[in-house]
């Protein structure tokens, strides 16, 4: 129940070339207390309900826990979730052996995209494709939690 990942900004829309498959996501927080944050997701056709913890000193590892719900429930769910719903596209990239996730943001995350890998380990190497940028990881303005409360489109870039 530990997700070990790592985060990146994407350069250039070269990744969507590359992307096996995509899909829309709705999401929105009944909590977003650093702690532990609790997410209420729609991914396709399927509904999800995700309590995080606090990320370790690296930023890279966290507690993890999901489970699916029936999209009705996580409609319900949305519709008492704190303000600043995320919508955005996943784009799931192979890249050696992993996948990339990079997410394409809409609404007032207009303009961000962002590439998250998950690892067994905190030392595991990987493939950097081309259009993967800056790293972000334990950033916690790029949380999806803290863009729901401080979107992208208010910062000062």
């Amino acid at each position: 129940m530990i997700e070990i990942e790592r985060k990146f900004l994407v350069k250039s829309n070269d990744f969507k070339k590359e992307a096996a498959s995509s899909k829309r996501i709705v999401q929105g927080y009944l909590s977003t207390n650093p702690e532990r944050s609790v997410r209420v997701r729609i991914k396709g056709d399927a509904g999800f309900i995700t309590v995080k913890g606090i990320s370790n000193a690296s930023g890279m590892s966290r507690f993890e826990w999901e489970k699916e719900i029936p999209v009705t429930e996580a409609e319900q769910l949305l519709n008492i979730c704190e303000e600043g719903v995320i919508s955005k596209t996943r784009y799931n990239v192979n890249v050696g052996d992993y996948i990339f996730e990079v997410d394409e943001f809409y609404d007032a995350n207009e303009g961000l995209i962002l590439a998250e890998i998950e690892l067994k380990s905190e030392t595991d190497e990987f493939e950097k494709p081309d259009w993967l940028g800056e790293e972000v990881t334990g950033d916690v303005k790029y949380y999806n939690s803290q863009l729901s409360k401080n979107p992208f489109k208010n910062w000062s870039l």
